[in-house]
């Protein structure tokens, strides 16, 4: 039997692939409910067109890790579709990637229909044996957040509560190796305020790469172009005093439509939207408008190292005995840049459940 640790999206689509191979498959859940932060997100699930594009958005990340995400990603869409799963979008609207959009819920319901077992809710404890760790990395944990990211102040959560680092804090009682990129996230900055799920994306401030951007002090501090996944940003605004940045906008910026909405309409409805001239320092000429920023940690990159059939390594290289992982428990393959978390997590989901099959058969 395969037991699974975490049902969002890499456990869900490992456990149904390993039931499709014949697998007794255990399916474990901390949270009160399957699909993960999956169910909070909008469900794009895409790559980019080549592994050139990808080495140049991600530099850091492992290049044998980043082709299977390229080379398995069509066909394990093109399954997700067999299984019945919604599409919501045909294409994702940047001419650098391809892929789809589901919906959330539905393709949640989908594949645990898909895996044809009861999923054990509000499971703690992780079992030895077979293991495949797909909880979701540690950005629900901020001791660990600390450690390794090492904001400038704690970063407001935009993901599940249950992600608090159980894979890697277990993998790593084996004997386990770390990826690169351990200290970078993916997130959002978000409207400088407490929020809740159904603010996620509502009060995501996507549109820093049209601002003027400074910290608390009034400095600018991102001194290169910023990317169109605005994830560089995001991550150097942890850094700043307070973890905090203003954007500034002028009425060039203000008019700028970004998925349907101009950048004014979201501006004005962030509860931190400020005139300019109550700023405590000095602002560009032409500013018309200010919004407090601070970063919404989403999923970590670094985490687990693992092979390209998704076993977990040693610091030896060698692979740890019955102990896969999938999802944001894996780390190395978007580092230095942005890429679909939960294209990582469908492609390498399935890959772990068969490589167990491969194993136990």
């Amino acid at each position: 039997m395969l037991t699974i640790a975490g049902a969002g999206m890499a456990g869900l689509a490992a456990a149904a692939r390993a039931r499709e191979l014949g697998l007794d498959v255990r399916l474990l859940e901390k949270g009160d409910r399957v699909g993960g932060s999956m169910l909070l997100s909008s469900c794009v699930i895409w790559r980019y067109c080549t592994l050139e594009d990808f080495r140049e958005e991600c530099p850091g990340g492992d290049p044998e890790l980043q082709h299977q995400v390229i080379e398995r990603l069509d066909d394990a869409l093109d399954w997700l579709r067999s299984l019945g799963a919604p599409v919501l979008w045909e294409e994702t609207g940047n001419p650098r990637t391809v892929g789809l959009r589901f919906d959330p819920r539905g393709l949640a319901e989908t594949l645990l229909r898909a895996t044809g077992v009861e999923p054990e809710l509000h499971a703690a404890e992780l079992a030895d044996g077979p293991l495949l760790l797909a909880t979701g990395g540690f950005q629900g944990n901020p001791a660990l957040v600390e450690r390794h990211v090492r904001p400038a102040a704690p970063l407001r959560l935009r993901a599940n509560p249950w992600s608090t680092g159980d894979g890697l804090v277990h993998a790593c009682t084996k004997g386990s190796a770390l990826s690169a990129g351990l200290d970078e996230f993916y997130g959002r900055n978000m409207a400088d305020v407490e929020f809740g799920e159904a603010e996620f994306v509502p009060l995501a401030q996507l549109y820093g790469r049209y601002a003027t951007v400074v910290n608390e002090r009034g400095e600018e501090f991102f001194d290169r172009p910023v990317s169109w996944s605005e994830n560089d940003l995001v991550q150097a605004t942890a850094h700043q005093p307070g973890a905090k940045a203003w954007y500034l906008l002028d009425d060039d910026a203000l008019a700028l439509t970004i998925r349907d909405r101009t950048v004014a309409d979201i501006a004005a409805a962030a509860p931190t939207a400020t005139a300019p001239e109550e700023l405590p320092f000095e602002v560009p000429s032409g500013t018309r408008l200010a919004v407090r920023v601070a970063p919404g940690i989403t999923h970590t990159i670094g985490g687990l190292r693992v092979d390209i059939v998704a076993r977990v390594l040693s610091h030896s290289g060698t692979p740890v005995p019955n102990l896969y992982a999938a999802g944001a428990d894996v780390g190395g393959i978007s580092t230095g840049g942005y890429a679909s978390g939960l294209a990582a997590a469908l492609v390498f989901g399935r890959i772990a459940a068969e490589s167990a099959h491969e194993e136990l058969s």
